[in-house]
């Protein structure tokens, strides 16, 4: 961000909708930002963070609860002057094992075709858990996303685990495996500590005032 260009902070956030099809999504124009990532990535944790609510993103316990897309409202402060506001939009964790297979398939196509034909859809954060490698699923997702065109944030989630030097040969990691260009960056974050938050709210600022 240019230092002409005040940094963003989050004045609020709401939950709008879940959906499973189309004609469910919230009416509008508003700009939407996805997250997406692996069950039990951390997604709604760091969804909290980002928004500064504890109790936006219901964090659970059992990987692959989330099973809709939901959608929030947040509005981003640059000054007295000017705000914008997007739509937060949570999708649900893929890779989960113990999600039936039909269960997995139907996930599949409606997350599909909402990453597919969402003409709102500005930039989709990939978030992967900085403590492994990527898996399979997560170079899947990258690939797909890929293919659709669309933009892709990165964000290596749950680095408060490991230590500085770890997290930083983590996402070193997450760029080789994802054959990342020289000039992607990951974001590492943790949803503890705040690390890493102002950097993504700073692409996602970006991408709203474009």
């Amino acid at each position: 961000m240019s230092a002409a260009t005040p940094a963003p902070n989050v004045v609020g956030a709401r939950y709008l909708a879940s959906a499973v099809r189309a004609d469910q999504y919230p009416e509008g124009d508003f700009a939407e930002v996805a997250f997406i990532g692996r069950s039990n990535v951390g997604k709604s944790s760091l969804i909290n963070s980002l928004c500064r609510h504890g109790g936006l993103a219901r964090t659970s316990a059992t990987p692959g609860k989330t099973q809709t897309i939901n959608f929030y409202s947040v509005a981003l402060k640059y000054s007295e002057e000017e705000r914008r506001q997007f739509l937060l939009v949570d999708l649900p964790g893929y890779g989960y094992a113990r999600t039936g297979r039909a269960v997995r398939r139907q996930w599949t196509k409606f997350i599909d075709e909402y990453l597919a034909a969402s003409p709102r859809l500005k930039l989709i954060c990939q978030l992967i858990d900085s403590r492994h490698p990527p898996m399979d699923s997560d170079k899947e997702a990258f690939r797909r996303l890929a293919e659709l065109g669309r933009p892709v944030q990165v964000v290596a989630t749950k680095t408060d685990k490991l230590s500085r030097q770890a997290a930083r040969k983590s996402v070193a990691v997450i760029r080789d495996e994802l054959a990342l260009p020289g000039d992607a960056a990951v974001i590492g974050y943790s949803a503890a500590d705040g690390t890493g938050r102002s950097e993504l709210l700073d692409v996602i600022s970006h991408i709203l005032l474009e």
